[in-house]
């Protein structure tokens, strides 16, 4: 697939207008035409650029998955399903204070924090909450503070924003914590294909990616839980395994489940055109674990997926120090995550071919990629 780059207008039409929008802050802080309010992308100021960055950037316009996976892992470390896989782990934090404060099993906070100790960062970018659970991004030096931002709301917070706006001041080793399509916005910056942005991208250090199955729609959502609870009483949320169906809220006169059907509504819709749950483009990718012993006991640990030499040395660093508690991965657990990442890159390829009503036409996507093509069923 050819990567053209084309500027704001194209990017409107093809991204905004079209629903492919997720978010993610990579055509913000790039110029002052671009903004995030309230969960939106909105255009300030119509920019006649012909190459913009925030097309080029952008995880929603038209990408060369192939290319990408070659340009930035070992060949021999790249798996149909996955990306590129060195190694799968289950983890949790030792510190119990910190276990007790993340979403799981507090790995990505352990993560965060040791870099910034060792100076493999200096700067952390990083998801906060603003009023009415709005997330916000914002990033920390000091790394006492990164356990404070460490739960979830299922809302996208556009990090990638906070990362053009810091990386422009120049002269920083810059961690950021991203879902997959922000990663995949950091990946098509390192392919740097505008100049002018180098330096920028230079200063990326560190991509910590969080598995998801989507995001939600912050006004659906605040929506959806105002009929339910007051938002003031909600400490925070999960998504149990499949089996469950339910967003379990947390709130300070207890856990309050609702069902999926009723959250399905809220959830972003360039979220049912996303082929990536593991963020593929990550250093190294943190989910929940799976364990035998159920989600009771599971919910305390993380699934770990190392990708490449930097995520590599992280982790093992993280575990000499006696940071993160490792145990066994259960038989089958790999495979069963490659068939679930299989599972979401079908949906996605379903869904932009519904769309578009051509099998050749998956928008953003190359119908020719080696592992998509293999899931559009094309008339016989």
């Amino acid at each position: 697939m050819e990567m053209k780059i084309l500027g704001q207008k194209e990017l409107n039409k093809e991204v905004r207008e079209g629903h492919f929008c997720t978010g993610c802050g990579a055509c913000i802080n790039l110029c002052p035409y671009q903004a995030s309010y309230r969960d939106q992308v909105v255009m300030l100021h119509p920019c006649d650029l012909k190459e913009g960055g925030c097309y080029a950037f952008c995880p929603r316009t038209p990408t060369d998955l192939e290319v990408l996976k070659k340009r930035l892992f070992d060949p021999q470390d790249l798996t149909p399903e996955l990306g590129a896989v060195k190694g799968l782990f289950i983890t949790r934090a030792v510190d119990p204070e910190v276990r007790a404060g993340a979403q799981h099993g507090g790995t990505v906070t352990t993560l965060i924090t040791l870099a910034l100790h060792e100076g493999i960062i200096d700067t952390a970018v990083l998801a906060d909450e603003g009023r009415n659970l709005l997330p916000l991004e914002t990033s920390v030096q000091d790394p006492a503070s990164v356990k404070k931002r460490d739960r979830s709301k299922f809302v996208v917070s556009p990090n990638v924003a906070e990362f053009n706006r810091i990386a422009k001041e120049g002269g920083k080793k810059i961690g950021i914590v991203a879902t997959p399509c922000q990663a995949m916005a950091l990946a098509k910056m390192r392919l740097k294909p505008i100049p002018s942005y180098a330096d920028r991208i230079n200063q990326l250090n560190l991509v910590v990616g969080l598995f998801c199955g989507w995001a939600l729609s912050w006004r659906n959502l605040v929506a959806l839980l105002r009929k339910k609870t007051d938002l003031a009483e909600i400490e925070g949320m999960d998504i149990p395994p499949s089996k469950y169906h339910i967003l379990q809220v947390y709130t300070k006169k207890g856990p309050l489940d609702i069902s999926l059907e009723e959250v399905n509504p809220c959830v972003r819709e360039a979220c049912w055109y996303c082929p990536d749950l593991t963020a593929e483009f990550s250093d190294i990718s943190v989910g929940s674990a799976r364990l035998a012993e159920g989600w009771e006991e599971a919910k305390n640990w993380n699934q770990v997926i190392v990708r490449t030499s930097q995520g590599e040395q992280l982790l093992g660093l993280a575990r000499k120090r006696g940071l993160l508690e490792f145990r066994d991965v259960p038989e089958g657990n790999l495979e069963r995550l490659k068939t679930a990442s299989m599972n979401k890159k079908r949906t996605a390829v379903r869904n932009l071919t519904l769309r578009s009503r051509d099998p050749e036409n998956l928008f953003y996507l190359d119908s020719k990629d080696p592992v998509l093509s293999t899931l559009i069923k094309r008339p016989a």
